[in-house]
C-alpha cells in the first residue's frame, strides 16, 4: 500500500496501555490488550485473514472482522479507527468492491459516529480479557455488512436510471475527479469561493479531514488557494474547471453525487457466525489507563 512512498518504515506497536474514555465525562469505555500480547495478536489476525480468504470466506465478512480485531486490539497509541478503516477499505477495494471511489467507509461512519460505536461494542465487560475477545460479534457484521448493502443498491439505482435516460457527455477532465470532488465541484454553482468548513459540512467529515482534501486537489490542478491565511483560508476553480460550471453534466453529477453519499444506515436482518479470531482470556490487574486512543 506504500510501495514508492518515502515513508517505507513500519510504525512500532504502542509499548504501554492504552484506553478509550468518554471524551465528556471520562469514564472508561474499553481497556485494549496488552502492550506485550499486541504482536502476537496482530499475527494472528493476519494469518486468520489469509486463511479466511484462501478458504473462500466472503471478502466483506472478512474485511468486517478485520476492521473490528484491529480496532480490539488496538495497537497504537493513535489512529487505529482510521487505521482499521483504511485497511477495511483496501480489503474491499483489492477484490473488486471499489465502486470506482463511491464507497467511503469514513464519509459513511462520520455521518453516523454513534450507530458506528454502538454497533462495535459487541460485550458489556470494558476489559479485553473479560469476555470482549469472545464476542458475538452479529450486531458489527449486521453494521457493516447493512451499510455496503446500502451503498451497492444506491450504485445499482443511479446505474439504471443512466441506462435508461442515456448519459451525457462527460468531459475527460471532469471524469478524472473522483465522487468527493464532484461532489465539490456542484458548490462552485452557487459561489465564487470555498472554505474546509463548507466541504465539510457537504461531505460530512472532520473539517481536518476536508483540508487534507483540499491540499489534495490543489495539488492536482482543479483548486488554486484565493486566501492563504490560517484562518480564513479559502479555494475557488482553477481557469481549466471554471469553464465547467453552468455544464448540466457537471452540475448533475454532482448532485447525483451528493445523494450517493448521504445514504441512510439501516441494517438488514442478517445473522453471521461468530469469527475464528479467539485469543485466549486471562485475568489482568487493575491498570490506570492514560488517555485514550482513537
Amino acid at each position: 500500500m506504500v510501495e514508492g512512498s518515502p515513508r517505507l518504515g513500519s510504525t512500532p506497536y504502542r509499548e504501554g496501555q492504552n484506553a478509550i474514555k468518554n471524551s465528556v465525562t471520562g469514564s472508561l469505555i474499553y481497556l485494549p490488550p496488552e502492550a506485550k500480547d499486541v504482536p502476537n495478536l496482530m499475527v494472528a489476525m493476519v494469518e486468520w485473514a489469509a486463511e479466511a480468504e484462501r478458504s473462500g470466506l466472503p471478502i466483506p465478512l472478512i474485511a468486517a472482522l478485520v476492521h473490528y480485531q484491529f480496532v480490539t486490539i488496538h495497537p497504537y497509541y493513535d489512529g487505529n479507527g482510521r487505521t482499521a478503516r483504511l485497511l477495511a477499505t483496501f480489503i474491499l477495494h483489492k477484490s473488486g468492491y471499489g465502486l470506482g471511489g463511491f464507497f467511503s467507509l469514513e464519509e459513511h461512519y462520520a455521518r453516523d459516529l454513534q450507530g458506528y460505536y454502538r454497533a462495535l461494542t459487541v460485550h458489556p465487560h470494558h476489559n479485553y480479557y473479560f469476555g470482549r475477545s469472545e464476542a458475538d460479534l452479529t450486531p458489527w457484521l449486521e453494521y457493516f455488512i447493512g451499510t455496503l448493502a446500502e451503498v451497492f443498491e444506491a450504485v445499482r439505482v443511479r446505474a439504471q436510471k443512466c441506462a435508461e435516460n442515456g448519459m451525457q457527455e462527460v468531459p475527460e477532465a471532469l471524469r478524472r475527479l473522483d465522487h468527493r470532488a464532484r461532489v465539490v465541484l456542484g458548490l462552485f454553482a452557487g459561489k465564487e469561493t470555498i472554505t474546509a468548513r463548507n466541504v465539510a459540512k457537504e461531505l460530512g467529515l472532520s473539517e481536518r479531514m476536508a483540508r487534507n482534501l483540499l491540499t489534495g486537489w490543489v495539488e492536482d490542478g482543479w483548486l488554486v488557494v484565493t486566501n492563504p491565511s490560517r484562518r480564513a483560508r479559502a479555494y475557488s476553480l482553477s481557469a481549466k474547471y471554471r469553464q465547467y460550471i453552468g455544464s448540466s453534466s457537471a452540475i448533475a453529477q454532482g448532485r447525483e453525487e451528493r445523494a450517493l453519499i448521504k445514504i441512510s444506515f439501516r441494517s438488514p436482518a442478517l445473522r453471521f457466525p461468530s469469527p475464528p479470531i479467539s485469543p485466549a482470556r486471562r485475568p489482568v490487574p487493575c491498570l490506570n489507563p492514560s488517555a485514550g486512543a482513537r
